[in-house]
């Protein structure tokens, strides 16, 4: 059985940073991209960014580059995305997603993952 299990979120000043983990279990983790979304209150699920399998490769939402960073531990089986300067339009859940790296679809699109975490509510105050 997949799990994908999200921690770190919380409460944080507008200015701030949080670094979010997702630890996966139950399937061969090297096997996968694995991408973050976030859903703000009253809003879609929407495309925060994603890391290649290896790491090599990440790619960024625009409202987030330079702000965010997505890294991955491939013996622990588990991904990061550290968030700093921190802006009130940041609140939301935060999900984690597995995509399989033999997926040729567009990695923008919720429908386009595997597996899916239950998300962490990240709230930025003002």
């Amino acid at each position: 059985q997949v799990q994908l299990v999200e921690s770190g979120g919380g409460l944080v000043q507008a200015g701030g940073s949080l670094r979010l983990s997702c630890a996966a279990s139950g399937l061969t983790f090297s096997n996968y991209a694995m991408g973050w979304f976030r859903q703000g209150p009253g809003k879609g699920r929407e495309f925060v960014g994603i890391i290649a399998w290896r790491g090599s490769s990440t790619s960024y939402e625009d409202s987030v580059k330079g702000r965010f960073t997505i890294s991955r531990d491939n013996a622990k089986n588990t991904v990061h995305l550290q968030m700093n300067s921190l802006k009130p339009e940041d609140t939301a859940v935060y999900y984690c997603a597995a995509r399989r790296i033999d997926r040729s679809d567009t990695f923008y699109s919720t429908a386009n993952y595997d597996y899916w975490g239950q998300g962490t509510q990240v709230t930025v105050s003002s």
